[in-house]
């Protein structure tokens, strides 16, 4: 394949659009629902022009192709920063060149065009939106505006043929592509109901009358400065010149990126000492301003361009990558305002710098715009995003132009930029979303949330029942593969919402708490109709250990019809969750609901039976199987010096906690080692502790390092406990905590700092108890009398398939063979067990739905489709479960991301497919910049993996794509396919068949996109 992009000849392109309206009612993958439609007579005028909305793609990949610019203007954008042109023609930009996980960043500096290129693609896409406008808006006067974009030195941009490139979208009425378009429109005339000669010829020549400046870091004042009087006074052009963030200077940004949670990113001081600096910028903006003035041409600034920074973390190839997005922001506001300030307010600022759908409303409240955007759309969602943004905006446009900015607004929006949750780095998990899995060449939808649940729970379809208030069947699909909702849906590490769509767009679905929801009002109509399972089987299963894992193994084992006997050591069952868990995170009764249904399948439970076990008598008292899930018994010494009879251990001190706190003396001050969960517990449980005062959590990292899940971190803050950061515990001595200050390393490859002691440098703490929370210790002495084998580094010999030992029929699972994990880690445990168990049996695992769940398709498809690229704060109530995207119903993502709209969702019914739609991937239409593999929720690209449809023979044998490619001219359906390697020559008759080896699904997606989607290969 080649990163090359064919340009879609102009005919073909009307054609790919109005024939994809009348055949899907979509343009370029957008769907009608996310038609941007004005609804009334309010606009923004600009340049002495009226624009229906003020945003619109910055220049960038948004806007370097036709379609690109037809798909955004679908959306609700109007005005167009058109892709940045220069001198030098076609560049070699290495590949993949856009990062846009989180932050963004790219190498992607001009258009990859040549430039009379980029300049047809802009004509073509003028004509477009104007046929758009007339025939499904039946708007006959233009309300969207073209804005082009140059650099990055005079005598380039002086050259013949960048200047031909100004003059042409000046006035392209003499331009060879503007009358082809003309003459295609007219011939193509039959296509339309509401476009007719009269209003082609009506089609305005003069494209663009404004222009904006981008000039390369380290720019010369003076080379800016005679550019921009060159553009106003020789071109006639209304001018934005870009204005850079090194203009805040080294030590502001890179303070801001520290304190902001972005202190890995790596600047180069250089890119600031050599770029435009603040007081010369402000020097020559007024001279501009008055030039400008005096050439009855407007005038203003453009915030930001991007900033340079280095490649440190291999996130893109070379050595410079250029950062956007919500790391921006911070930087572009405040530069705003300190440029703003210095003009009072008499400073035209057109936006572009991390605006999205949470922000946009209070930058266009200030008098900035227009606004341009270029990360949200990279995001899912893609260009559809404009839609949220448009409809934001329209009650606050005025029908005029913005006369002077509203300083007061726009410092308060400067100020609380540091502190906006959506721009700091730690409010979001940094965890990749993408699974393990390997993507397939069809059916590919999956629900991530699902594939990052250790049980692998039906989450969508459970978020749907709770949304529709049908609580007792979501209760049923949960319990199908979880029998602890009560107690996984209030502690559960919830992982599954590291993997969550919603993390790309604002924040995860808060899952955990949905679950909690259906437990809570579905739990007493399932026990009502829940009966114990008779036993069908005389094998004999004995679960040691009554916590999660072993209460999951005996709630599936006893319900396909095993006898199941728990023991425990203590007096009733829960485990670390009902001895240790602080009540004030968990009701007892939540823990109670969830043995009570474990106990309805008819599980029996000993208790108080000796700790010191022994297999060979479990077995001899005819148990045929034995499941060892006793838990990590051993508490992991603190190595310090000094007073260690003051030094215990965090699960020890919260057994005690639950058990009888009011016998606890602690002193007055206490520390906790740790940064995990239980050390928030003990934290917040030594505080509820009589005569303690204050509480610290010492840390050898920062607090952003810390394991512990972050809404644990806020309740821990919340009680007052006292972070201790960057402090390594030496010794106790007379009440006092000496500590060893620590500082973080360098990154390594994965961007985590380790610690490194600063010698000589302590800190001392009043501390009268110290807790250690770093860790429990599987009890080996104990497995290896049992015949289990241990190998080096503690690692328990297992089959990892099913969990079992060395010793014949004899399991173990949870924090035993884990060591200190997760409930739901440990029910995985216990789920795997049981499954191997009934497999040696011959008996059936079944985790089928009791009942029969079904919904209404078509408004499912219609929901679904209406909350893509809406970006929604956290609800917590009875519309949270609306956020949830359902991912595994309808994905697409890899279609919405891509700026190109080289991946297109099709229909196909085939045998054996699965899912509403298929993706094709269009090869000419990509430039490998790599977004689609970003977001994609496999470990692949689906821009390599997915089925691929070339326009030529020669694209087809330059790639190594699985794909096809239709012979033009044969007499009937010809195709050429590459499939596992192989090149076959298929022919198809007029029933969609074909005598090829190949598989009738992959039959019937290339008889498809023969028979129903011409368009996509006649260009």
């Amino acid at each position: 394949m080649s990163d090359k992009m064919a340009l879609i000849p102009f005919k073909q392109l009307l054609h790919w659009v109005m024939e994809e309206y009348e055949h899907s009612g979509m343009v370029f993958g957008i769907p009608e629902e996310k038609f941007y439609r004005k609804t009334d007579g309010r606009y923004m005028e600009l340049f002495g022009e009226a624009i229906d909305t003020p945003v619109g793609p910055a220049a960038g990949p948004h806007s370097q192709l036709a379609q690109n610019i037809i798909a955004s203007y679908m959306s609700g954008s109007r005005f167009f920063e058109l892709k940045s042109v220069q001198i030098m023609d076609e560049l070699e930009i290495p590949k993949p060149c856009i990062s846009a996980e989180d932050e963004c960043y790219n190498t992607e500096w001009s258009t990859e065009l040549p430039i009379m290129g980029a300049f047809e693609e802009y004509v073509k896409a003028w004509f477009i939106l104007h046929v758009l406008q007339k025939e499904l808006f039946k708007e006959s006067d233009r309300r969207f505006m073209f804005n082009m974009s140059v650099g990055y030195d005079l005598k380039g941009i002086q050259s013949p043929t960048v200047d031909e490139f100004i003059e042409g979208l000046k006035d392209a009425s003499k331009t060879r592509i503007f009358q082809e378009c003309k003459v295609a429109l007219l011939e193509d005339l039959g296509l339309f109901k509401h476009v007719d000669q009269t209003f082609i010829d009506r089609i305005s020549p003069n494209i663009c009358h404004s222009i904006t400046l981008s000039t390369m870091h380290g720019c010369p004042p003076t080379e800016i400065e005679a550019i921009i009087r060159y553009l106003i006074s020789e071109k006639k052009l209304h001018t934005f010149v870009k204005m850079n963030p090194t203009l805040l200077g080294y030590e502001y940004v890179r303070n801001t990126f520290d304190k902001m949670g972005y202190d890995y990113i790596q600047l180069k001081e250089a890119s600031f000492t050599h770029d435009l600096q603040f007081g010369d910028g402000v020097e020559m903006l007024k001279r501009l301003k008055s030039f400008a003035s005096e050439n009855k041409k407007d005038f203003g600034i453009k915030m930001s361009n991007t900033l340079p920074v280095k490649i440190a973390r291999g996130e893109l190839p070379g050595e410079e990558m250029y950062m956007s997005g919500r790391s921006l922001y911070p930087l572009t506001i405040n530069l705003a305002y300190k440029l703003a300030s210095e003009f009072n307010g008499d400073l035209k600022i057109s936006y572009s710098g991390g605006a999205d759908a949470f922000n946009i409303e209070r930058i266009f409240a200030t008098g900035i715009r227009p606004i341009t955007v270029a990360t949200t759309l990279l995001k899912p969602g893609g260009y559809q995003r404009f839609k949220q943004i448009a409809e934001l905006l329209d009650p606050l446009l005025d029908n005029q132009e913005s006369s002077r900015l509203d300083m007061a607004k726009l410092k308060a929006l400067a100020e609380s930029a540091f502190e906006d949750a959506n721009h700091i780095k730690e409010s979001r998990d940094m965890l990749s979303r993408k699974t393990p899995l390997r993507l397939p060449l069809l059916d590919c939808f999956i629900a991530p949330c699902e594939n990052g649940c250790p049980i692998e729970q039906d989450i969508p379809e459970y978020l749907r029942l709770v949304g529709e208030k049908r609580y007792e069947e979501a209760f049923d699909v949960i319990v199908s593969k979880n029998p602890l909702p009560f107690i996984t849906g209030t502690i559960c590490t919830h992982t599954c919402m590291t993997k969550c769509t919603r993390l790309d767009y604002d924040e995860s679905v808060h899952i955990r708490g949905q679950k909690l929801v259906a437990a809570e009002n579905g739990y007493a109509g399932y026990m009502q109709k829940v009966s114990k399972v008779d036993p069908h089987s005389s094998v004999q299963v004995a679960v040691i250990g009554a916590g999660p894992a072993g209460l999951s193994a005996a709630y599936f084992l006893t319900k396909a019809g095993m006898k199941v006997t728990v023991f425990d050591k203590r007096e009733r069952a829960g485990g670390t969750v009902e001895f240790v868990i602080p009540d004030f995170r968990i009701s007892r009764e939540a823990i109670r609901k969830d043995i009570e249904l474990v106990e309805s399948m008819g599980v029996k439970f000993e208790f108080g039976v000796d700790p010191n076990i022994s297999v060979a008598d479990y077995q001899a008292k005819g148990f045929d199987y034995v499941f060892l899930a006793i838990g990590a018994g051993r508490t992991g010494n603190l190595e310090i010096q000094g007073d260690t009879e003051r030094v215990r251990g965090a699960i020890p001190f919260l057994e005690a906690f639950n058990t009888d706190r009011g016998s606890l003396n602690l002193g007055k001050r206490v520390a906790v080692i740790g940064g995990g969960n239980s050390a928030m517990d003990a934290a917040r449980a030594a505080l509820r502790v009589n005569g303690v005062e204050e509480v610290y959590i010492v840390y050898r990292r920062t607090k952003d390092y810390m394991p512990a899940d972050e809404e644990e971190l806020a309740y821990a803050q919340e009680d007052g406990v006292i972070f201790k950061q960057l402090l390594a515990p030496v010794s106790l001595s007379n009440g006092i905590l000496k500590c060893q200050v620590m500082e973080l390393g360098q990154a390594d490859a994965s961007g985590r700092r380790s610690p490194v002691a600063k010698e000589g440098i302590y800190e001392e703490l009043p501390v009268d108890t110290v807790l250690s929370a770093i860790g429990e210790l599987i009890d080996y002495d104990l497995l290896k009398t049992n015949g289990i084998e241990v190998g080096e580094k503690g690692k328990i010999k297992v089959n990892e398939e099913t969990l079992e030992t060395s010793v014949p029929n004899v399991f173990i699972g949870g924090d035993a063979l884990a060591g200190p994990w997760t409930v739901v880690g440990a029910i995985s445990h216990g789920t795997k067990v049981a499954k191997a168990i009934l497999q040696k049996e011959g008996m059936e695992f079944n985790q089928e739905f009791a009942s029969r769940i079904s919904f209404d398709k078509e408004k499912q498809l219609l929901e679904v489709r209406t909350k893509k690229a809406v970006l929604q704060a956290v609800r917590d109530d009875d519309k949270e479960p609306g956020r949830c995207l359902e991912c595994n119903h309808i994905c697409n993502i890899c279609t919405e991301v891509c700026p190109n709209r080289a991946n297109l969702m099709i229909p196909v019914e085939g045998e054996g497919l699965t899912n509403r739609n298929q993706i094709l991937h269009v090869d000419g239409m990509c430039n490998e910049c790599g977004n689609c593999e970003t977001f994609c929720p496999y470990d692949d690209a689906p821009y390599k993996v997915k089925m691929t449809l070339f326009w030529s023979e020669k694209e087809f044998w330059d790639s190594a794509n699985t794909g096809f490619v239709i012979i033009k001219g044969a007499p009937k359906p010809v195709v050429k396919l590459r499939l596992k390697g192989e090149i076959l020559d298929l022919t198809f008759n007029q029933a969609g068949q074909t005598d090829g080896p190949i598989d009738g699904s992959i039959a019937a997606m290339i008889w498809t996109v023969i028979q129903q989607y011409q368009y996509l290969y006649k260009v």
